[in-house]
Parts: structure tokens; sequence; C-alpha cells
């Protein structure tokens, strides 16, 4: 099979550090080690340049693997990884990363999220400050958040000086977020959206979905991923199919209308993941 042309890659937009971060990525939880090697060699191959994975996910090593042998030269993937709640502080965190990077055989990480704020342990903005000192160093080429809300990325802020890059949020037509995003964007944090499918639901069997899929000759997969692209997210979507990466990378040649855009985001609003205020994931 032919490698696809360099058109079939995601654009690329300018985040508040100056770094650059594709308009889509690749998710690998719940993947283990030799899935996910798999998985993101073949990603890489068909066109993917960000890569995501976490301590918590167990698959930093196959990560790593997938994008050593993809070919690609090391400077063209944007890697993810995250730092796990156990982890939390100021010296924790340095140490953590070391396992990380470790782990992932690479010399830097292009990208570092703490994982969940876990606001009862309020360690977040410690591991902050190390996180600050790791890009600083050059281990890590920019520094980010997931699951956070907008208070704790103003505490950041108003404590350290520096704002993350990146906010990796639960977001998807179920749960569009739209006063978390529009706070965001305020303060020029790019969001990131995991299960942007909406993992466990039935939102791709929604009729208004797949009305509009339909009407641009797509499948609902592509049309709710070509939502989050228009809203001006970056979705990251877990496949270890070869076809079903191509699908969910090929969104980029149609534009949904508003309209369409309102019709996918009208039905019920639900959270299919943990809320950041009381949510614990060590």
């Amino acid at each position: 099979m032919s490698p696809v042309s360099p058109a079939a890659t995601a654009p690329v937009r300018e985040l508040n550090d100056g770094t650059r971060l594709p308009g889509l990525g690749l998710g690998t939880y719940p993947m283990d080690d030799t899935e996910a090697e798999r998985a993101v060699a073949e990603a890489v191959r068909l066109g993917y340049r960000l890569i995501d994975t976490a301590v918590n996910y167990g698959n930093e090593t196959g990560t790593g693997r997938g994008v050593r042998h993809s070919g690609l030269p090391r400077e063209q993937i944007v890697v993810t990884t995250k730092l796990p709640g156990r982890h939390h502080g100021y010296d924790e965190t340095l140490a953590s990363f070391e396992e990380s990077r470790k782990r992932l055989g690479l010399e830097y990480v292009d990208l570092y999220l703490i994982h969940w704020p876990l606001p009862r342990v309020d360690k977040y903005v410690d591991s902050w400050r190390a996180m600050v000192k790791l890009r600083e160093e050059g281990a890590v080429r920019s520094i980010g958040v997931s699951n956070f809300t907008a208070a704790h990325i103003d505490r950041l802020e108003r404590e350290t000086g520096v704002l993350p890059s990146v906010n990796q949020i639960e977001m998807h037509p179920l749960f569009p977020q739209e006063e978390l995003r529009g706070q965001l964007a305020g303060k020029g944090v790019a969001v990131e959206s995991w299960s942007p499918l909406g993992r466990g639901s039935d939102l791709l069997a929604d009729p208004a979905v797949k009305a509009v899929a339909e009407a641009h000759d797509r499948t609902p997969g592509q049309a709710v991923l070509r939502w989050h692209t228009q809203l001006g997210a970056v979705p990251i979507p877990k496949s270890g199919d070869p076809q079903r990466q191509r699908d969910n990378l090929d969104i980029f040649g149609f534009e949904l209308s508003e309209e369409e855009l309102a019709t996918i985001t009208a039905g019920e609003r639900r959270r299919l993941g943990g809320d950041p205020e009381q949510h614990e994931e060590f």
C-alpha cells in the first residue's frame, strides 16, 4: 500500500507559546503496548502527526516504539504524554517525567499535560512549576493541562504567570463545553477533545448526526470530527484500525454549515466522564 500524500495530514495551528499543534491526533487509550506500537506506526504512515498517550494508559513504551519505527523524522511528530495524579508535586513531577521519557525512548516530549487537577490533593500548582522548569530546560517543548476548569487555569496563571498552551477536555456533541471553550479562547488556550465521538454512547446512531453525514457523503464519525475542528477544537479519536484511522483523518475536504453545526449540537447534554471538581485518578 502506498503512503498517503502529505495533503492528507491535518492542518496545524500555532499555540500561545509559539509551538505548533496538528488539527487532529491519534488517541491511544486503552491500547496496550503492542497495540499502541502498531497503531501509532500505521497512523503516522497515513498522515497523523499528533500522538496522545499518558502514564496511566500503560502504553508509553509501545507509543514510543511506534513513533521511532514510523520512518518519519522525530521532529515531524508531536508526542503528548500526561502526568498521573499519584505523581503530583514539584519533585514528583520531575521524577515522573524522567520515567515517561525513558519509557517513550525519546529525547524530548512535545506536549506534557497534567492529566487531572485533583483539587482536593491541591498540588497541581507545584506540578505546574516543575513543568515550567522542564520547558525552560528543553526537555518539553510545550506544557498544558487536561480536565482543568477555568478557575484551575486562572490559579495557574495567577500563581506562576504561565498559562497552559492546551487544555484537553471531554468534549463531544453530547457535552459541547460552550462556556469553557469561550473562557479558554479568551485566554488563548487551545482545546483538545478527548472522547470526541462520545465513546460508549449512541451519538453516532443519532438520526440528526446521520442526516448531516449523509448530506456530505461522509460517515457520522467524520461529521462529528469535522464539528470539532470547525468549533476550533483538536479531536484525538482512538483507533487501531487503519481504515478507521484513514476515515478519521479525512475530514478536511468538506465543511459543515452553521445550521449543520447547530443540528449536531442540538441533542441531549450529558457528561460521559468524570467531573474535574471531584474526579480523582491516581
